[in-house]
């Protein structure tokens, strides 16, 4: 390390010791001195390796030492993140931000001012909050954590002490966890809190920094776009998860509205503070005096008292009647009363409508530096988070579409048999023409069961959101595992019904999305699109929706079926094959990568994950998902929240601007391409052998905790999907990768890449010039390489030899094969003597929590093995819980 890192890494530690010794004190102001003994005993056996020699604990105190050391991370975490943010402002001095050297970039390899600009007018950058089943930290907790950060930003001090110390107080005597299973309206709360606050003021400075670069080069954003805006799955998300109902997505939608919405009522109410113009002494644009009167005359609401006091301030009265339709629209919202012309507003767009009415004023008498100021701010917080904060996409498996279509096709009885007896291309056919047709299927609401009912009345709700908040309520809907295009069309048929769709009227009001899961349904992406595209009702639906197709890829359930080399290399060629499919057919193909937090599930450094996207996929607009910890670690404290962010905007303009041909030859192409078919393929039938043995099922369910998702209040959706509930097969990618996690085998995120890159070491030069030169190969790597060293193969012996049957036992030895291999590879290809060489912060900081992750680890072993004897209690299951959220934090990541 150097010397500035010593210097950081000498200053982190000092901080740690503070807020853990304040916890410490803590402890036994609450418990008495007995814990926090112990906690210092199991420390020191952890340390020498004596864990074993421990006595076992009670339930009770099991609980409470698994909670001290969860809080330890917890706080430790948050000391971390208030030292990268430091750290990232020093460097932002010295080096500038990632805007400023992605610009430096842009002029170093010539990009023109012209097509910068044609690039702004559809830069859109967009992460989608989805609710995670192993995030378990509550709202009151997050915001001590936000005040212990600020507290230690701050000068030493007797106040300084005093308040660390009442705040780490009160995190230990708050209790972490929740009481019962978290419904989808609470997860929405959690995603509504990180939205709040990054309306408050990172997006807006994000924003403003790409402008003042535009500026220099005599560019703009257009006044309305902003190229940050949001999504959310949480209360959409329906695939599996019987939780979230037709109501609930109702009900999140009018949370996030109210919270939408107060928060612009809050900056409306700053700016009316600040525009106090008088136009005795200034002028003011004709057009914003009428509007205000006409405005005045809708609203009784507008207490005598301003129309007095603000008679000769006309920005403040105008911004009056703003903030009083903003009420009203809340209020008819939660109400869900009807629209009522010039009262509330119908949709943001009637709201920036005013705002740039008043925007252009205030640049022509007060000029632009006024204008651009805290207006330009609320306009461009407008364009970003809506009314609702985040755009919701509802998403829902194919095969509930066509067990509700079967019921509908079936009572017609015009297809002459059984509509669940049509293979893939039969219904293609019957789908093609249904919606050629004018009449519908059926009358409203339609005659289905119960369970078809929650599938149509999704899309009733979605038409009433958009009746109600406005289109961007919700834009996309998203086909979980489409096996083919009839999955697609199954869906738009639907949505036709609920009169979402009408050709024949030229109505399109949502997009749908192929999600595509497996290593199958990526290889099929070409066939899929073709018949999609080729499909002339399908067509003239992309035609109403301006020639735009978005397609999901799935990291996870692709990982979980081919192992993390195949499934990295066919999620690249997908997008390539993709991309060439839309072009050929005149359409503009946006790729929504669903990324997960862990590397296993898509996680990594999201800069270098674009610029390792094939080239020309990219083109200034950006969709993927932000999950669990991950949200949390990226967004709980605004200076990384808006480091985050503007990586994502440079990362989407140097991947649209800089890599709009392939950065390899073509011979390079072809050799390379066809050496990665060959590690993919010899990868894959590794991860399959391995995946696919008799003994996993046994050997999977009894070293992870994996059963605790299932049997413990974590998250609102199942474990299992419903349609395929046996066995690993029905099991979700997430309880997957946590189980594996937990026990730090963490199989999904490098099991298959040793016997991959040995199956070409006749071609080793070759390999280390694709990790030198192709950004793709180098980013997969650099990710195995962080998994690698997260993996503790000591630990997990501890899980199989307490937990597995013996007769299971045989696979460990296969992990520990395949990780040596896989270690040893990697390092020859990367030429690195050590894993995380070149990170030698993050290689320590790794060393350090495994002196507090062993013993949580230790802890819940001991815990499953009596919890599976058949010991249950609330101390036990919470302590079990403890450990889970303790091994989550530690480790970063858990799924």
């Amino acid at each position: 390390m150097t010397h500035d890192e010593h210097q950081r890494a000498d200053d982190l530690r000092k901080d740690i010791r503070v807020v853990t010794s304040l916890l410490g004190q803590a402890v036994v102001k609450s418990e008495g001195q007995e814990l926090l003994d112990l906690v210092e005993q199991v420390r020191h056996a952890a340390k020498d390796g004596s864990l074993d020699q421990l006595p076992p604990l009670d339930a009770a105190s099991a609980m409470t030492l698994a909670r001290a050391f969860a809080g330890y991370f917890h706080l430790a975490n948050i000391t971390e993140q208030h030292h990268r943010g430091r750290a990232l402002e020093r460097e932002r001095e010295v080096r500038g931000g990632p805007l400023d050297r992605t610009f430096a970039a842009l002029k170093d390899r010539g990009v023109g001012d012209e097509e910068l600009a044609e690039l702004l007018r559809r830069l859109v950058v967009r992460p989608v909050f989805t609710a995670h089943p192993t995030e378990v930290a509550r709202r009151t907790n997050l915001d001590k954590l936000r005040r212990l950060s600020a507290l230690l930003g701050e000068p030493d001090s007797r106040r300084r002490a005093r308040e660390l110390e009442a705040v780490v107080d009160l995190f230990w005597q708050t209790d972490p966890i929740r009481l019962e299973r978290p419904e989808p309206l609470d997860e929405a709360r959690n995603g509504v809190y990180y939205l709040e606050g990054l309306a408050g003021a990172a997006v807006p400075d994000v924003v403003d920094r790409l402008r003042e670069h535009l500026q220099d080069r005599d560019l703009d954003l257009p006044l309305t776009h902003s190229p940050l805006q949001f999504g959310s799955w949480i209360g959409g998300d329906r695939d599996g998860n019987p939780r979230v109902t037709p109501q609930v997505t109702r009900e999140v939608l009018a949370l996030q509205a109210s919270h939408g919405i107060a928060v612009l009522r809050r900056k409306v109410d700053e700016l009316r503070r600040e525009l106090s113009v008088s136009e005795r002494l200034t002028g003011v644009d004709e057009a914003v005096r009428e509007r205000t009167h006409v405005m005045l005359d809708s609203l009784p609401e507008v207490e005598p008292r301003y129309r007095r006091l603000n008679a000769e301030e006309p920005y403040r009265l105008f911004l009056t009647c703003v903030e009083v339709r903003l009420r009203l629209t809340e209020r008819r919202i939660l109400e869900g009363a009807p629209h009522r012309e010039g009262r509330d507003y119908r949709t943001e767009q009637e709201l920036l409508e005013d705002l740039q009415l008043l925007h252009a004023s205030v640049e022509r008498h007060q000029g632009s530096v006024v204008a651009d100021g805290n207006l330009l701010r609320l306009v461009r917080t407008v364009a970003s988070f809506g009314f609702c904060l985040a755009t919701l996409d509802v998403r829902e498996h194919s095969a509930r579409h066509h067990l509700a279509l079967g019921q509908l096709f079936d009572r017609l009885g015009t297809l002459g048999r059984p509509y669940a007896d049509l293979d893939a291309s039969e219904r293609l056919k019957v789908l093609g023409d249904e919606l050629a047709q004018r009449r519908p299927l059926s009358p409203q609401p339609p005659p289905v069961d119960d369970d078809a009912r929650t599938v149509t009345g999704a899309f009733a709700v979605v038409r009433e959101a958009l009746d109600v908040l406005g289109p961007r309520a919700v834009e996309s809907y998203i086909i979980s595992m489409t096996h083919d295009a009839d999955d697609v069309l199954a869906a738009v048929v639907l949505a036709r019904e609920a009169g979402l769709v009408d050709l024949a009227s030229d109505r399109a009001d949502i997009g749908f999305v192929p999600l595509l899961e497996t290593v199958d349904e990526l290889d099929r992406v070409e066939a899929i699109l073709e018949s999609l595209f080729t499909d002339p009702s399908y067509r003239r639906l992309l035609e109403l929706r301006g020639d735009f197709q978005e397609v999901m890829l799935g990291y996870s359930d692709s990982n979980k079926a081919g192992g993390i080399t195949t499934s990295q290399w066919q999620i690249q060629r997908a997008q390539r094959i993709g991309h060439d499919v839309a072009r050929r057919h005149g359409v503009r193909i946006r790729f929504f990568h669903g990324r997960g937090g862990s590397v296993g599930r898509g996680g990594g450094p999201t800069y270098e994950a674009l610029l390792a996207l094939p080239f020309g996929t990219v083109n200034g607009d950006v969709k993927l998902t932000e999950q669990g910890e991950v949200i949390s670690d990226k967004y709980n404290l605004p200076v990384l929240a808006r480091e985050n962010l503007e990586l994502l905007v440079a990362g989407t303009l140097e991947a649209s601007l800089l890599h709009r041909t392939d950065r390899r030859s073509a011979q390079q192409r072809e050799e390379w391409d066809a050496l990665t078919d060959r590690v993919s393929a010899a990868a894959h039938d590794r991860y399959r052998s391995f995946a696919t043995h008799d003994d996993l099922p046994a050997y999977f369910t009894a070293s992870t905790p994996v059963d605790l998702l299932g049997a413990l209040h974590i998250g609102s959706r199942p474990s299992k999907r419903p349609q395929q509930d046996a066995g690993l097969d029905g099991l979700r990618a997430i309880p997957w990768v946590f189980g594996w996690t937990q026990s730090r085998q963490i199989i999904p995120g490098w099991f298959g890449v040793g016997s991959g890159l040995a199956a070409a070491e006749d071609r080793e030069d070759e390999l280390q010039e694709m990790y030198r030169s192709w950004p793709f190969f180098r980013s997969f790597l650099d990710n195995v390489a962080m998994t690698l060293a997260k993996t503790d193969l000591d630990i997990a012996t501890r899980y199989v030899e307490a937990l597995a049957p013996e007769g299971t036992h045989h696979l460990l030895d296969q992990v520990r094969a395949e990780h040596a291999l896989t270690v040893e590879r990697l390092l020859r290809v990367t030429g690195d003597r050590q894993l995380l060489e070149r990170e030698p912060v993050l290689r320590t900081t790794l060393e350090v929590r495994d002196n507090y992750l062993a013993p949580l680890h230790h802890l819940q072993v001991q815990l499953l093995r009596r919890h599976r004897d058949g010991e249950t209690g609330p101390e036990l299951e919470r302590a079990l819980l403890f450990t889970v959220n303790g091994i989550a934090a530690g480790m970063r990541n858990t799924g």
